[in-house]
């Protein structure tokens, strides 16, 4: 249930509602909770994520349970007396964390924030760590989700991507997950280094033959800061790699998958919740290292990021200073359009025109010209009841968000 916040009136204003022209949400959005554990056993080579390799064995779940509570207990105040709506655990590698930290940190949620029982958890795991007995647990903490990091089911293009795992342990994963929990997602990635079309196809069949929920579907790209972007492989030419994109489209969607968002697929009931919180503009408490947050009042919104790397957060969390959060601003009026934009056109259907008033506080009107020039384009859909990419726009999705950056 929205939490509803009176807009003060004033006697001037520029037509939009809140404070002297600041941002008023009449009512805040859906309030997730990102957790994120930071370790991995093994740093892949095309990940730019914060995580990091534990030297010298294992990792320090004490202290991080101790940082996380005093991370989470400094927060409250931005976010008291709002309900969860989803939860997730990412990194990093979450399934390293034993199911006994996974039970505690779900208890101090439970204990400190309105997190109803239905709520959906998520638990993102690699298949080089998992153990029936581990996701048993989790499941008995409460995890109701399981995101598994397959990539690939080739055991040449596993080793080319820098994974633990090979294909019989990303099989027997997926079975040991889906004794745990009713919903699994499989996370597979395309256009990998000599990958052929026909290799692509066999990827995606087989992982559209586990009757999974949910897949999250990605093209391998060479990030800034990361070995393949120093080193690159030898991928396939974007002819190719436009051709394996529509073909996992196509395989997807004639096993009654519907692609919702740009990179995710799902059947009936089982989109993702947490992640359409996040394309529909809606809040996101993240805590632990290197995580970010988006937090809404009733007339600002603002972003804040976490200190990256995990001793120094462990170390300025339990200091409760406050210096933990290294980054904190303001969104600007100018900055609301392009941020809604950046996540709101992923999605296929788009989001309804009134979203747009009702997480930013703005008038649509202030959208218009950047709209009207996004359709006579044809990146956009005419007209200002419905925010939603034509299917060239949703096919040239850079150009159609540049669209509306200032």
């Amino acid at each position: 249930m929205k939490k509803l916040v009176p807009v003060p009136q004033e006697e001037e204003h520029d037509g939009r509602p809140g404070v002297r022209g600041r941002p008023g949400l009449v009512a805040l959005p859906p309030l997730s909770i990102y957790i994120h554990v930071p370790w991995c056993v093994h740093k892949c080579p095309y990940c730019d994520f914060n995580s990091h390799e534990r030297k010298g064995g294992e990792i320090p779940e004490r202290e991080y349970l101790q940082a996380l509570q005093a991370d989470l207990e400094q927060a409250l105040p931005d976010v008291w007396g709002r309900q969860v709506s989803t939860v997730f655990f990412g990194g990093g590698t979450p399934s390293l964390l034993s199911a006994d930290a996974i039970d505690q940190i779900i208890g101090l949620l439970r204990a400190t924030l309105s997190l109803p029982p239905d709520t959906e958890i998520t638990l993102e795991a690699n298949p080089g760590t998992a153990e029936a007995a581990r996701f048993q647990g989790y499941a008995q903490a409460g995890v109701n989700r399981i995101s598994l990091g397959i990539q690939s089911f080739n055991d040449d293009k596993l080793r080319r991507l820098g994974r633990i795992h090979d294909a019989a342990q990303a099989r027997a994963a997926i079975e040991m997950a889906q004794r745990a929990v009713n919903r699994v997602n499989l996370d597979l990635m395309f256009a990998l280094p000599q990958q052929t079309l026909a290799e692509c196809e066999r990827d995606i069949q087989e992982a559209l033959s586990y009757d999974t929920g949910h897949l999250s579907l990605y093209h391998l790209t060479l990030e800034p800061n990361t070995v393949f972007a120093k080193y690159p492989p030898p991928v396939p030419g974007d002819e190719l790699s436009a051709t394996m994109q529509d073909r996992v489209a196509e395989l997807a969607q004639a096993a009654g998958f519907n692609r919702y968002e740009v990179s995710a697929y799902a059947r009936p009931g089982e989109i993702c919740q947490h992640n359409l919180n996040y394309w529909q503009f809606g809040d996101y408490l993240g805590i632990g290292p290197g995580a970010h947050s988006k937090i809404s009042f009733q007339n600002r919104i603002i972003r804040q990021a976490r200190a990256r790397m995990p001793d120094a957060w462990m170390r300025l969390a339990e200091a409760r200073t406050g210096k933990h959060i290294v980054e904190e601003r303001t969104l600007k009026h100018e900055d609301l359009g392009f941020e809604f934009m950046l996540n709101a056109l992923r999605l296929r259907e788009g989001v309804e025109g009134g979203l747009f008033i009702e997480r930013t506080g703005l008038s649509l009107m202030s959208l218009l010209p950047d709209m009207r020039r996004a359709a006579e384009r044809g990146l956009l859909e005419p007209g200002l009841n419905r925010i939603q990419a034509t299917p060239q726009g949703w096919r040239f999705l850079n150009d159609l968000q540049m669209e509306f950056l200032h």
